[in-house]
């Protein structure tokens, strides 16, 4: 894995995101999607807000997405994969570039056809524990046409990154606006962020 990890480092480096194909194996990929369908078939998907504590705010005019925590205290084989290999990246972050990164959260991530979330950081205004966001991607065949990018907003251009299925994206949660584009199809992931105490 060393090699996807330095792949999605240095394109972070070079770029300010970073980027790694096949990040998720196309197994655990698999069964991470199964997983999610499941549970949005067992109805325990949730509208995601914006904001945190009494601060959240569920708006569908700005954020379209359902969202669920993965813990390891679920016992899900998948979900206990996913997390051994971000214990492994989070290890060889720290080792090789001193981030100082001492805890993760994740969700699941849906958005149905039609569904977007505006532009926005990842950082709460009164809460920075949030270093660096990564989402990695769960949609097999996914299509130019099917809409659904990750629109980065940098300093002087814009930057479109498909939903494409295993591939990662990271970046520092409080340097760089974002949005989801109107997705044409269900949309899945895995978001989250590295997180220092």
């Amino acid at each position: 894995m060393e090699i996807t990890y330095n792949c999605l480092i240095d394109s972070f480096i070079n770029d300010q995101v970073g980027i790694a194909d096949h990040f998720l194996s196309d197994k655990l990929a698999a069964a991470l999607k199964q997983n999610l369908l499941s549970l949005l078939l067992q109805k325990q998907l949730f509208s995601a807000g914006t904001g945190n504590g009494n601060a959240a705010v569920n708006n569908q005019l700005v954020r379209g997405d359902s969202i669920y925590w993965l813990d390891r205290e679920h016992g899900t084989p998948c979900e206990n994969d996913f997390f051994d290999l971000m214990d492994g990246f989070v290890s060889y972050l720290n080792k090789t570039c001193y981030t100082g990164i001492t805890g993760y959260e994740f969700h699941y991530t849906l958005y149905e056809k039609g569904t977007f979330y505006k532009k926005h950081l990842d950082q709460f205004q009164n809460n920075d524990s949030r270093k660096y966001s990564m989402i990695m991607y769960l949609n097999a065949d996914w299509e130019a046409a099917d809409g659904g990018e990750l629109r980065i907003h940098h300093v002087n251009h814009q930057q479109n990154i498909n939903p494409e299925n295993g591939r990662a994206v990271f970046f520092k949660s409080n340097e760089l606006v974002h949005e989801v584009l109107c997705t044409q199809k269900q949309r899945m992931s895995i978001t989250g962020w590295l997180k220092v105490n």
